[in-house]
């Protein structure tokens, strides 16, 4: 039975299906000892949230910035309820008023961080185009918690139940130079060389399943999709331990498979009036079957199945 709020299954267009059919064919459900299918584990449980756009600020258009912080708390109530590992915000937790005034952009950003904190376990963030329109970096991530990860980190990894996440930045101008006050084309998003370099590191560091989260797409070319996209893909799928990407910024949400690795766009909670425009979703990775989707209200439900990983 489908709970309250909860999404009905995503239907893959037939286009899409045969463009991942070749790929889903070679998705094993064995059981290798010694990497993430083993028995042994349990299933690794996570909450996904993206692209709130806070603000104390009339809507404009679709989007609804005071009702946030309510849909953001029916969020965290429902990650407690089920008790999820960790919940993670996918960017653009805050928005600005219009003309933008610092003080104020700080003062959205405390509020929905007060309504983050409110999740009884581990909580991280990655950073939006937004969270950086009238405020500086440094600002943002000192005014929010990524457990266990020192402040100003803005690019990270941690792990959870023998799984890596890893947490991608791509608000840097083409020089390399961060976001800063709104200096920034939101179109024009990159993942500089030092970054990169840190994640084929990180990735080479270990063996096992790993899960990636970024603001920006990164399954395409487009406004939406971090400039330098193909670069980022090409060391994920050079790793062989990428089972997904999972990602916000395009509102309307999407799914793509490439070169065995899923990506899966969060609907943004910003859009639509009322708790039933709601958007966030909670992910299932289960040891050697693959990872389940639940998404709630908006947010689409999906099973993603997986090859086995070393």
């Amino acid at each position: 039975m489908r709970r309250p709020g909860q999404s009905r299954t995503w239907v893959i267009s037939r286009r899409v299906f045969l463009r991942s059919a070749a790929a889903a064919a070679l998705a094993s459900l064995s059981c290798t000892p010694g990497n993430l299918s083993s028995r042994s584990r349990r299933p690794v449980r996570f909450g996904i949230v993206t692209d709130c756009h806070y603000a104390d600020a009339d809507p404009v258009g679709t989007r609804f910035y005071r009702e946030s912080l309510g849909k953001l708390a029916q969020c965290v109530d429902r990650m407690n309820a089920e008790r999820v590992d960790f919940l993670i915000e996918l960017g653009d937790l805050k928005d600005q008023n219009r003309p933008a005034v610092e003080e104020k952009t700080l003062v959205h950003l405390q509020n929905i961080e007060a309504v983050l904190q409110r999740f009884k376990g581990r909580r991280y963030h990655v950073l939006g185009n937004h969270d950086m329109d009238s405020i500086s970096k440094r600002q943002f991530l000192s005014h929010v918690e990524n457990t266990g990860i020192d402040v100003g980190r803005s690019y990270y990894s941690f792990d959870v139940g023998g799984l890596h996440f890893i947490v991608l930045d791509a608000n840097y101008r083409p020089d390399g130079n961060d976001y800063d006050h709104g200096n920034f084309d939101w179109t024009n998003a990159n993942i500089p060389a030092r970054e990169l370099d840190w994640l084929q590191r990180d990735l080479a560091a270990r063996g096992g399943g790993a899960v990636v989260f970024v603001h920006q797409r990164l399954d395409g070319v487009g406004p939406v999709f971090v400039k330098n996209a193909s670069q980022v893909r090409q060391i994920l799928q050079a790793s062989n331990r990428v089972l997904a990407v999972f990602q916000g910024h395009d509102h309307d949400g999407d799914y793509r498979h490439l070169d065995g690795i899923h990506y899966y766009t969060l609907k943004a909670v910003v859009e639509g009036h009322g708790e039933e425009n709601n958007s966030y979703a909670i992910v299932d990775v289960h040891p050697g079957q693959g990872m389940t989707v639940t998404g709630y209200h908006k947010a689409s439900s999906m099973r993603l199945s997986h090859a086995a990983v070393t």
